[in-house]
């Protein structure tokens, strides 16, 4: 039973230099520096539990993103717990409703991003107080009381609350087998953490080395600045790989689309099984273009990693506009938003392949992917999760990897928590790392 009056709200701006060591470049990205807006949320609960939410960034900018959620806070400041996910549906509707600061949204940018972190930390609380992990918070409840954390507004004229209904109940059959399925085998990954745009080759042969070894057989590669450099590259990963195992491509919104198609066109040599974000991620009939022109090679197209809204995912689906779908555990408004895109996909029969990486997005999705298993895909056909082999040391409860799977998080809370000594250390800019670095010559 969710208990306590919410008496505080926190906001920390933590920021990690990846940028010194290249990891997360890709071709639009060049130098981030992995960040969070990282919020704690208090209540006068007597068992002392405090809720723990981030959305994730790269460096410049976090402290936007933590202006908006002071400036959303008081929405949730002296609220009930109990009648906040009581009423979830009305609460997330309140909080990306407000009718001052919805005008530089509606539910997109910086305010939808801290939306996600307020609702974060509150799912991560109520599941404490459960006593569960998230994940296996959303497998028991009860389908309608799951519904009632959705705002439908937007997407009943593809999914109405009775069909979503449906989904959930023909998903009840077989939910224990699944669930036994996901805690013996876990949920099936791939690695994006061996072929960064920014990684010199003898980095990436030495990468991709060690992650054959460790049993992985899905890798991912960065592709889009420059043609002849990535026929180069792919070309060293495939011979790397071998021919059998599974080669995504990910252009992180480089090119225009008839750009995209021929870039991709040159590049089908090396059997991607998909492009991922091949041009602007609001461009919804140009992903539909670059899928059907790429229809014929067998690649696929990926998005939904810097799609704003349950809107956009709704369009790209009624377009078929995308094969691979990409949640995002805090671009969307938080699990409340992230549910109705499940269960959109479902609807559409398309695998959701979850956007991982950054700080703690490994730790997040990881719930969601692992629920749409149990409870709504019942599927593991052309499914998997991102995986990234950073910053995971740095949150008191961090993935666990096994056999290139994700396995079940089994302590209570939404895996958010980070560890109070990093978060000290890279507090930005008074943390011991940001004055170190901030104090050196050419800064």
């Amino acid at each position: 039973m969710a208990r306590g009056r919410i008496s505080r709200l926190s906001v920390r701006d933590i920021r990690f230099p990846t940028s010194l060591g290249g990891h997360g470049s890709d071709a639009m990205h060049t130098d981030p520096d992995y960040s969070a807006a990282y919020v704690i949320l208090e209540t006068d609960a007597e068992d002392g539990l405090k809720g723990y939410g981030i959305t994730f960034t790269l460096g410049r900018g976090t402290e936007v993103v933590v202006c908006a959620v002071n400036a959303l806070a008081h929405h949730v400041l002296n609220r009930d717990l109990g009648d906040i996910v009581g009423d979830f549906r009305g609460f997330y509707r309140q909080l990306t409703s407000d009718g001052q600061l919805r005008w530089i949204g509606p539910e997109k940018g910086v305010v939808h991003l801290a939306t996600a972190a307020i609702l974060n930390a509150v799912w991560d609380l109520w599941a404490k107080q459960e006593g569960k992990p998230l994940w296996k918070l959303l497998v028991d409840m009860d389908p309608r009381r799951l519904l009632s954390c959705i705002d439908f507004r937007y997407i009943t004229d593809v999914l109405t609350e009775e069909e979503a209904h449906e989904i959930l109940q023909r998903g009840q059959v077989g939910k224990r087998e699944r669930e036994e399925q996901m805690l013996t085998e876990g949920y099936p990954a791939y690695t994006t953490s061996c072929a960064w745009l920014g990684y010199p080759d003898a980095t990436l042969q030495q990468l991709c080395s060690e992650a054959l070894k460790d049993g992985w057989t899905r890798f991912k590669v960065k592709v889009g600045a420059d043609l002849q450099d990535d026929i180069r590259r792919c070309q060293l990963i495939r011979n790397m790989i071998g021919p059998e195992k599974t080669l995504m491509m990910d252009a992180n919104q480089r090119w225009d689309v008839p750009e995209a198609v021929e870039w991709m066109a040159r590049l089908a040599e090396f059997r991607p099984l998909w492009i991922e974000e091949p041009t602007s991620p609001d461009d919804i009939l140009g992903h539909a273009a670059i899928s059907k022109a790429l229809a014929p090679l067998g690649i696929g197209v990926a998005t939904g990693e810097q799609c704003h809204n349950r809107v956009i995912f709704k369009q790209l689906l009624q377009a078929k506009a995308l094969q691979f779908l990409q949640i995002d555990s805090c671009r969307l408004g938080s699990i409340n938003e992230n549910l109705a895109v499940l269960l959109m996909a479902k609807k559409f029969d398309v695998p959701v392949c979850p956007h991982a990486g950054g700080v703690g997005l490994c730790e997040l999705v990881q719930h969601l992917i692992i629920f749409d298993f149990i409870s709504v895909s019942a599927s593991l056909k052309d499914r998997m999760c991102e995986y990234v082999d950073h910053l995971h040391e740095h949150f008191k409860y961090p993935v666990r990897i096994k056999k290139a799977s994700y396995m079940p998080p089994k302590d209570a809370g939404y895996s958010t928590e980070m560890k109070e000594e990093s978060v000290k250390k890279h507090q930005y800019p008074d943390g011991e790392v940001w004055k170190k670095l901030l104090a050196a010559p050419g800064d």
